[in-house]
């Protein structure tokens, strides 16, 4: 006797009901009102709405371009997001709020000039 894939597994869920989904899940987990079989299909539920929703992501991500100026005839210039340049968790020296001018803040406790 084979499982065949629910239609929830088969149709691509957009990232907002995902989301909303996901939040119900967390809330009827918290609660604790459910016993622990429909505790561990609504976690099972979750685990897999979570992956897709990051496949979502990753594929937006993908397709953002990055606007890098405006040419002589007043058009925007893109060019691809580069996925690669996103900060890693916990790397050393690499913070969003580093300065794009290429100048680092003073580390001698002096103010930075102008």
């Amino acid at each position: 006797m084979s499982k065949e894939p629910s239609n929830d597994e088969a149709a691509p869920i957009a990232f907002e009901d995902a989301l909303k989904r996901l939040e119900e899940i967390v809330h009827a987990l918290e609660e604790g009102n459910i016993g622990l079989n429909e505790s561990l299909e609504r976690y099972e539920e979750g685990v897999k709405l979570l992956r897709q929703s990051y496949e979502l992501l990753e594929r937006a991500e993908r397709r953002i371009e990055l606007l890098s100026g405006v040419d002589a005839q007043g058009n925007a210039i893109t060019e691809p997001f580069d996925g690669t340049a996103t900060i890693a968790q916990g790397e050393p020296g690499n913070r969003r709020g580093r300065r794009r001018g290429g100048q680092k803040p003073p580390t001698d406790g002096q103010c930075a000039e102008p």
